[in-house]
Order: structure tokens, then C-alpha cells, then sequence
């Protein structure tokens, strides 16, 4: 129904949601959160097999002065893990937690929040109550004012559902940061542990630079930087840790496996054809639609059945070949085969919904200008594809399998460490 076309143009907002929401976000005091001195295992629990360790090494893992031990707690900067003799305090997951709260975890959660609300049921119910209230409350009135008003109505719909997506977020994502954070404190450990091992840990000035851009780049100084970040609850030293061990594990990765990856100029083909880029006019879509007509006085019981029927003829849709058919056997329905067309052809949101389509997809239907309408894209054709999208296509492939190759190293070295939590 329309509704489901509405909910397609919402999905939209999510990203810019995420964006305006993460610089403002609350982060609870550390009061708030969960003692630091453990870090969600037993006590005295070794992670991975001590008995590939000598004796004396394991010794000296769980051995730490009292007096030194007390100095560390009186400071916040209890022991909570041993990755091979290296310790993580607590104090170091707590900030990790508060950093990971300003970073990715956030704005994707925020994301899957939105995405769910508008997969609801009750999200199109409501997307038709508010299309029937606003055609029962305008009689007389033609059918652009009527879709003006309609417009403005889901827009106010939108920022509600927009709000509850960040309320969620802020309240459901601290509970699980605490094991992530150790997980990525740990993985660090055995990232740094591994540079130095080939001499390819970053230095503390490449840090420094990655944090000073950002800082520009939000025109603000690097004090000043340092400042919002305390001011959000995190602290810019466990930004510039994160950086370098980033980097380090970058220049281990390219140093062990740079010479593995091969990409083929089929997988660019493939790459470039799937997501052509910002220039969408580098491809065709080969276009039909199915055009019901309504009323000229927009009425909501005729809209409602014209609605039910495009509905029954998307279920029983089976392919561009049978478009025309399917056609004939409703009232008044129209059947155009547009052709190849460059997306630039069609009005908004029909163009991004078409992009977006799979070949050989209807999509749900929509009211237009001439009536409710059905749109079906048949194929695509990529046009062109110059070098500089070729080249940012193998450049893609390329960070894929180096991922997954690093993502295979970095599961050895956590098998054969000493992981001891205190």
C-alpha cells in the first residue's frame, strides 16, 4: 500500500538521524556504571592455555606487589586483565566503555532502532490512518493540496519516530559495553604486542596527527577537542591509544599479507556494476508501470480499493513478462513499458526507490499524480565506469580480503596468549 511506499522514503532519515544525534549524546558518570575492577570474568580465570608458557612467565603474571597493588586501587587503576604480562586497568575499560558510547555502537543501534519502528506493523497502520485523515479532513480540496498536507503530516510522524529511536539507543546500549570494551582493549594489547614483534608500531606523533585532524576538522584546536570529549565523559588519551594500535595493526596486516590479495578485473566489473557511485546517470534502468486510475476528487474509499487491488497485483506479480497481462484484468489500469531510462528521468522518491530495487522487483504501490501506480524495474546497464570509480572498486575488494585475513591473525594470536582476568 502507500503506506509501505511511505515507510521506504522514511528508511531514508536514519542516516542523517545518526549523524545529527552521536555530538550531543549523554554519557552516564562513571557512578553510573559498573565497578571497574573486574571485567565480567571469574577471578583468576586464564583465557587460553597457560601450560604452553613457562612456569616462571606464569609466575610472574599474577604476581603484583601488595604495596604497588594498593597504589593502583587508591588511583582507579586496579588490575582487572593480564595479556601476556601486559596489564588492562580498570580505569582503562571504563574509558573505553565511555568512548565506544560517542562511537559506531551508538549510531548503529540508533539505525536498527529507526529501521525496526518502520518495519512495525502498527508504522503502517499509522502511515494509513494519517493518509485516510488527512483525504476525510479535506474534502473539496484538490489533489496536490491533499498530498501537500499528507506530506507534511508524515514528516511530523517521522520526528516522532525519530525520537523514540534515540531514546532507545540511550538507554539499551551501556548495559553490553563493558565486555566490549575489554574485548577491544584486549585485541590492542596483542595488535601493539604484534608491531613491535615486526617493528612496525606507529608512533605517538602519527596518533597526535589523526587526533588534531579530527579537531580541525570540527574547527576546533586540539585543546579544545580534548576539553568536548572530557566534557562528554571520555578522555582523548583513550582516542589516541585506539589510533595507534589501529595503525600499528594496519602496517602488521599489509606487512604479512599485502602480497596474498589478488583482485581480478572481473570483480571490479562486478563491484562497479552493483553501486556505479554518486553519478547514477552511469547506468540504465529498464523501466515499467502499472497505472490505476482514481477519481479526479480524491476520495478515501476509492483510493483505499485502488490501493487493495494494486496490492493483489503485486502479489501476483511474476516478472516483467507478465505486466501487461496483469494489467487487463483490473478497471482501468494502464500498462507502460518506459524503456531504458537514466535515473535522472524519474522525480524523487521514485528515483531512489528504483536505484534501490533488485531486477525483476515491484514495488509496493504509490500514489501519483495520475493515479495509484506500480513501478517495476526489469534490468540495469552500467553506461561507464571511469578509472577513478575502477580504482576505488579495487580498492574495496582489497580491503576485504586483508580484513578478513587480519580478522584470522588476530584470532591466532588471542589463541595462543596468556589472558589472565584478576
Amino acid at each position: 500500500m502507500y503506506a509501505d511506499h511511505i515507510n521506504r522514503r522514511l528508511r531514508g532519515l536514519a542516516f542523517a538521524l545518526v549523524a545529527s544525534m552521536v555530538p550531543g549524546m549523554a554519557i552516564p558518570s562513571a557512578s553510573a556504571q559498573a565497578p571497574a575492577g573486574r571485567a565480567g570474568a571469574p577471578s583468576g580465570k586464564t583465557e587460553t592455555a597457560a601450560t604452553a608458557r613457562p612456569a616462571a612467565n606464569q609466575a610472574k603474571a599474577s604476581e603484583v606487589p601488595a604495596g604497588e597493588a594498593k597504589a593502583l586501587a587508591a588511583t582507579g587503576q586496579s588490575i582487572a586483565v593480564l595479556v601476556n604480562d601486559e596489564p588492562i586497568t580498570g580505569y582503562e575499560i571504563l574509558q573505553r566503555q565511555k568512548m565506544l558510547g560517542l562511537s559506531a555502537n551508538i549510531q548503529n543501534q540508533v539505525s536498527e532502532n529507526f529501521k525496526r519502528l518502520l518495519q512495525q506493523p502498527s508504522t503502517n497502520e499509522k502511515l494509513k490512518s494519517i493518509l485516510n485523515q488527512t483525504i476525510e479532513a479535506n474534502k473539496g480540496k484538490t489533489r496536490e493540496q491533499i498530498i501537500a498536507l499528507f506530506e507534511e503530516r508524515k514528516k511530523q510522524y517521522a520526528l516522532s519516530l525519530q525520537k523514540q529511536a534515540v531514546d532507545s539507543a540511550r538507554s539499551g546500549v551501556l548495559p553490553g559495553l563493558k565486555k566490549a570494551a575489554l574485548d577491544e582493549l584486549i585485541d590492542e594489547r596483542l595488535k601493539v604486542q604484534e608491531a613491535k614483534r615486526l617493528n612496525v608500531l606507529a608512533s605517538e606523533d602519527d596518533a597526535n596527527k589523526l587526533v588534531k585532524g579530527i579537531a580541525e576538522r570540527n574547527k576546533m584546536t586540539e585543546a579544545q577537542f580534548a576539553a568536548h570529549l572530557t566534557g562528554l565523559g571520555a578522555d582523548v588519551g583513550t582516542m589516541r591509544s585506539r589510533f595507534r594500535a589501529n595503525m600499528s595493526w594496519n602496517e602488521v596486516v599489509r606487512r604479512r599479507f599485502g602480497q596474498q590479495v589478488a583482485i581480478t578485473e572481473r570483480d571490479v566489473d562486478r563491484i562497479v556494476a552493483k553501486n556505479p557511485g554518486g553519478n547514477e546517470d552511469q547506468i540504465e534502468l529498464q523501466v515499467q508501470r502499472i497505472t490505476l486510475a482514481v477519481p479526479a476528487k480524491l476520495e478515501q474509499k476509492a483510493v483505499a480499493q485502488r490501493l487493495q487491488e494494486a496490492e493483489g497485483l503485486r502479489a501476483k506479480f511474476a516478472g516483467c513478462k507478465s505486466g501487461q497481462a496483469l494489467a487487463a484484468t483490473v478497471k482501468e489500469g494502464k500498462f507502460e513499458d518506459l524503456g531504458a531510462r537514466k535515473p535522472s528521468a524519474f522525480q524523487e522518491p521514485t528515483r531512489s526507490l528504483l536505484l534501490n530495487a533488485k531486477d525483476g522487483e515491484m514495488l509496493p504501490p504509490s500514489v501519483g499524480q495520475t493515479g495509484v501506480e506500480l513501478w517495476v524495474v526489469c534490468t540495469r546497464t552500467v553506461l561507464k565506469a571511469d578509472a577513478e570509480k575502477r580504482t576505488a572498486a579495487q580498492d574495496e575488494l582489497r580491503q576485504k580480503e586483508l580484513e578478513a585475513l587480519a580478522k584470522r591473525h588476530l584470532k591466532d594470536l588471542r589463541q595462543d596468549a596468556h589472558i589472565e582476568y584478576r
